[in-house]
């Protein structure tokens, strides 16, 4: 084990080695993000050095970076592609991580842009050497394959470093929109007060896309959408929706406030069905005539993998005792809605003689794009007793950074505020675990929608 590192050290380079450097995740949010870091006045101190099983040279990986980089070019990007290298290295063999270590020298941050199964062949290769003082471990989700596999990585990762050196990497904390939710609520009193169960029917959390499934069949056909989507982006955004206010926002407080909310947190019905599932088939999106998901390349029928999934939360604590958390999220659907909604419940009376529209009153934060819609019933134009919806609208600001860049950003200062703690991880497998043990008994059958709809008609 290691020592931990000082964080927010300004005066350091430090090298970041991308384990898995040839895949997609590298070149298509990885380096992208690293460009927006470093051409941003945030900047990074750092070299770059991408590893990988697949033979290639110093100069084919500096184009690879150099063509990522081309859309955020800066001066210390230029320095950075100058200086960067390439290690073919088979990252399950020890000897082949002694080497890509002593490349790196003593201050490295080791990403695991690599599938689980491979990241836990090389968190066991690692345990066998002796790690640089001061090394930090940056891991992709998912983190593990259910509550047990997690709980076993976890352990295994103890004995390597320290918790704070551990970056379990979720994008959606590096989303400025999610992190606005901490401005949102607690340095507004209007919104504090009412965000409980005294105040709100229900919380929506939704996360539909209109892309389908894009070539990943490799994760997507073992995961779907409840583990890819809603077992850790979703409960992670719940996290910072439901969570009591924080003494600060350092990591440990942040971090701990999101434990506490997600250990209070359980399915609906305690035998997972309180739950959908769906599978799109043909259609078309736009101009794109879509196949069927189980037509798609690479899909394996026989998985029953659902591309849409909806699951409903109940928190069981004094501010959200008996109020429904609805999280959704879908591929291939009509309207790319990705949004939190609260829904508040009707006054407690209304006066005599008010009448019209009394449809019930909304807070929705907008994930993409970012923006804030509060709904509020006032007395209309032409009958000053007759009731008219009206919206307060406001766009939110974008983050400098995009998520990943946000995300890389942390790991390079060793700073843990934006990653997953271990105990969070391990509470998102056991909230999603009812609900997966009810889909593979079948008792939650998988509907069909035609890709390019709104959803199975049977959800509307």
């Amino acid at each position: 084990m290691t020592d931990s590192p000082a964080t927010g050290s300004a005066h350091r380079t430090r090298t970041l080695v991308i384990l898995g450097a040839g895949g997609d995740l590298t070149a298509r949010l990885l380096l992208p993000g690293l460009a927006s870091l470093l051409a941003s006045p945030r900047g990074a101190d750092m070299r770059l050095i991408g590893v990988d099983r697949s033979a290639s040279t110093d100069d084919a990986w500096r184009k690879r970076v150099a063509a990522s980089f081309a859309e955020s070019p800066s001066k210390t990007a230029d320095t950075v592609i100058a200086h960067t290298s390439y290690v073919q290295a088979d990252v399950s063999d020890p000897a082949d991580l002694a080497r890509v270590l002593e490349a790196a020298g003593p201050d490295v941050s080791l990403y695991f842009a690599l599938p689980p199964a491979v990241t836990l062949l090389a968190c066991k290769a690692l345990r066998t050497l002796d790690l640089p003082k001061g090394i930090t471990l940056a891991l992709e989700k998912p983190f593990g394959t259910d509550y047990a596999t997690a709980r076993s990585l976890n352990r295994l990762l103890q004995h390597l470093v320290p918790e704070e050196q551990v970056f379990r990497v979720d994008h959606f904390l590096g989303k400025s929109t999610v992190l606005n939710l901490l401005g949102l609520r607690f340095a507004n009193r209007i919104f504090e007060p009412l965000l409980s169960a005294d105040n709100v029917e229900r919380v929506d959390i939704v996360f539909d896309e209109q892309l389908a499934l894009e070539g990943r069949a490799g994760y997507y056909d073992k995961a779907g959408a409840l583990i890819d989507m809603i077992q850790s982006h979703l409960l992670l955004v719940l996290a910072f929706a439901a969570m009591e206010p924080p003494a600060s926002v350092d990591a440990e407080d942040l971090r701990g406030g999101m434990a506490q909310v997600l250990r209070a947190t359980r399915p609906w019905k305690k035998d997972g069905t309180a739950s959908r599932r769906a599978r799109y088939g043909a259609g078309t999106i736009g101009r794109r005539k879509l196949p069927a998901y189980v037509d798609e390349a690479g899909v394996d029928p026989s998985h029953g993998t659902e591309t849409l999934a909806e699951m409903t939360l109940a928190i069981d604590n004094w501010r959200w005792a008996g109020v429904p958390f609805v999280l959704r999220s879908g591929k291939a659907l009509a309207d790319a809605r990705q949004e939190i909604v609260f829904t508040f419940k009707p006054v407690p009376h209304l006066p005599a003689g008010l009448h019209g529209t009394t449809t019930p009153a909304r807070l929705r934060i907008g994930l993409k794009p970012a923006s804030l819609d509060l709904d509020l019933m006032i007395n209309g134009e032409d009958d000053p007793f007759e009731l008219d919806p009206v919206a307060l609208h406001a766009e939110l600001q974008a983050g400098q950074l995009s998520a990943y860049g946000e995300v890389l950003a942390s790991i390079l200062d060793g700073d843990p505020t934006l990653s997953v703690r271990g105990d969070v991880a391990e509470q998102c497998w056991r909230i999603v675990s009812p609900v997966l043990s009810a889909w593979r008994k079948d008792a939650v059958p998988i509907d069909t929608y035609a890709a390019g709809s709104a959803g199975p008609k049977s959800w509307h």
